[in-house]
């Protein structure tokens, strides 16, 4: 939820930011008549003039209309070209449709698209993902948020509880259970004040704690209402968070101690290795969820789980035709189409080799924008995990959701946005987090330091005047 928080960092004045974003504006005015046009045409028939609100929210008086995609590359409408650091918000992380799944794709919708069949592509789904993630049994869903939402019920099938524990400001696509959060005076309620659902009361759904807090973790856990811990590894929506060092191990403790599953959400780590985090830190969850990313962009999601819970799902539910009116499952999911699509963007595009080439350009962006920072004498810092990194507003990096929202600045932020932007940039447009893709080179990488470096002086020397 956008707000009007100021980071105390900031460098201009609020009439001085104004001045600077006024022309940026102009500039980008200038360049994006025909997205203009696009968009006044599209009020017709699209809310907002988008397909989806999203595609609005880029701090700009209206959208980039896209044209093509390829690699990391974007074109416009306008035939403005674009380094992409973006990605379709993790969708496309290894670049814009990849030669293996573009021809996969091509294949396979030659020999049918969805048939609520399956196929033998999925069974080699099933060993690629067990071998990354180390959890035997896998499902298919169409998305990341469905994907949670079948894992939230079968963990409250199992365990006979209601409740599911999420970190403040945390995301899981748009489930009730995670759309709360603790508000400034310390009670449950929506980020909003618009309720989507207001015959459904928020306490008996969900439980809040703050991520890297152990001690609030326990105090709901001890309720023993809680049928599951829903989290990101490294939280990736509020600005990203890391882990401190023992947490994740302590909160399987307490999972263990309170008998609450632990649900690991790699929908955005992925980006931090082959296996996502539950690889590369060794981790132990009940349940892990994983999208977006996995076949190239084409919709599909996937949540793996331990033996002891496909025993006890079999025992009970699991068998043919039982499960279905529980609400897990659907028509399109696990489609030969995006199976195919999966199948050959983990085994051809998502390799350890693509890894290590997106750490390597992870450390040196970040590298270069703490040489940004330090030169221009900024009390900012750059968040690092894996292929991605995020610019902070702030001196020392967020220990939780709440600290990372109190210095969002998102008049600052869609100001340094825009700039980027009107110098053939993209980064993620709800926060400043960038990821690297394994056809990112230096150039387009040094790149993006040089227009960084360029933006953060001209704020400087506006902020002397």
């Amino acid at each position: 939820m956008i707000t009007d928080k100021k980071s105390p960092y900031r460098l201009v004045s609020d009439e001085q930011l104004a001045k600077l974003r006024a022309a940026e504006d102009e500039l980008f005015f200038s360049r994006t008549g025909t997205s203009k046009e696009a968009f006044d045409k599209a009020h017709e028939n699209l809310l907002n003039g988008v397909p989806m609100p999203w595609m609005g929210d880029w701090g700009t008086d209206y959208p980039i209309f896209l044209k093509k995609a390829q690699g990391n590359r974007c074109v416009d409408i306008d035939g403005n070209e674009y380094i992409d650091f973006c990605l379709g918000d993790t969708g496309a992380m290894f670049g814009h449709s990849p030669e293996a799944t573009v021809k996969k794709v091509a294949e396979q919708a030659k020999n049918g698209i969805t048939t609520m069949m399956p196929t033998l592509d999925a069974l080699e789904i099933g060993k690629e993902l067990f071998k990354r993630f180390g959890l035997p049994t896998w499902q298919v869903a169409m998305t990341a948020t469905e994907a949670n939402r079948y894992t939230i019920r079968n963990a409250r099938a199992l365990t006979g509880r209601s409740k599911i524990l999420v970190m403040q400001e945390c995301y899981h696509g748009s489930l009730d259970e995670s759309l709360p959060h603790i508000n400034e005076d310390g009670k449950l309620a929506l980020r909003t004040d618009f309720d989507s659902n207001p015959g459904l009361p928020k306490d008996q759904l969900t439980r809040v704690v703050e991520f890297n807090d152990l001690e609030a973790a326990e105090k709901e856990l001890a309720h023993r209402d809680c049928a599951a811990v829903l989290l990101e590894p490294v939280m990736t929506n509020c600005g990203m968070v890391l882990p401190e060092e023992g947490y994740l191990d302590g909160l399987r403790a307490l999972c263990d101690k309170y008998g609450t599953y632990m649900i690991i959400d790699e929908t955005h780590t992925f980006s931090n290795g082959y296996g996502g985090c539950t690889k590369a830190w060794n981790l132990r969850p009940d349940f892990v969820t994983l999208g977006k990313s996995i076949a190239g962009g084409i919709p599909v999601a996937v949540y793996g789980f331990t033996k002891d819970i496909t025993d006890k799902i079999n025992e009970t539910y699991g068998h043919a035709g039982v499960s279905d009116p529980m609400g897990i499952g659907g028509t399109l999911a696990a489609n030969q189409f995006a199976i195919a699509a999966m199948r050959v963007t983990l085994s051809e595009v998502a390799t350890e080799a693509a890894f290590e080439k997106m750490f390597r350009g992870q450390q040196r962006l970040s590298d270069g924008l703490e040489k940004v920072i330090n030169k221009h004498g900024i009390r900012w810092s750059v968040t690092r995990s894996g292929a991605r990194c995020e610019l902070q507003f702030m001196p020392t990096l967020p220990k939780n959701g709440t600290e990372a929202k109190n210095n969002f600045d998102w008049q600052l932020m869609y100001y340094m946005h825009i700039y980027l932007s009107n110098r053939g940039i993209l980064i993620t447009p709800f926060h400043n987090m960038m990821l690297i893709s394994p056809v990112t080179t230096d150039e387009d990488i040094d790149r993006l330091i040089q227009v960084w470096d360029d933006c953060i002086a001209t704020l400087a020397e506006a902020g002397k005047a």
